[in-house]
């Protein structure tokens, strides 16, 4: 007996444990939630990047033509406009990812069904709303 009380038998601190010690992403099925998750993370982190470009467009707009204009080249290129587009979606993704989030602060949600309603939601959502943004951005701009 030790100080502790009864020590294991040697069986047992030889014994194999062939179950995780935590849980991890191998444990776990993948849910739509869990996908949401992941994404609504990596779009905060998207986003950070993509306000450095907008501080940059604020600071050439204010900085005189010639800057505004090597800004807005970059940005009405074609890797410009990915990189643009890419940001719209990660800020809708991101707002509907958190009204998602903030219903279910309010209580709500929390059923299988209702949470993955409000996962598709926000899925369809982001990518809605961007595509809607841009259509009525060419819109409006005449296509520049």
């Amino acid at each position: 007996m030790g100080p502790f009380g009864p020590q294991p038998s040697k069986r047992h601190m030889t014994a194999r444990i062939d179950r995780p010690l935590s849980p991890h992403l191998q444990t776990y099925r993948w849910t739509l939630t869990m996908v949401l998750s992941i994404i609504n993370r990596v779009t905060g982190v998207v986003l950070y990047f993509g306000t450095l470009l907008l501080a940059w467009w604020l600071i050439a707009a204010s900085s005189g033509p010639g800057a505004y204009a090597s800004v807005q080249a970059f940005t009405g290129s074609f890797i410009g406009r990915i990189i643009v587009f890419g940001y719209t979606w990660a800020l809708l993704q991101h707002l509907l990812g958190g009204i998602r989030h903030f219903m279910w602060d309010l209580g709500y949600g929390f059923k299988p069904t209702e949470r993955e309603a409000l996962s598709w939601v926000a899925l369809i959502g982001g990518i809605s709303l961007t595509v809607l943004l841009w259509i009525a951005a060419y819109a409006i701009g005449g296509g520049r």
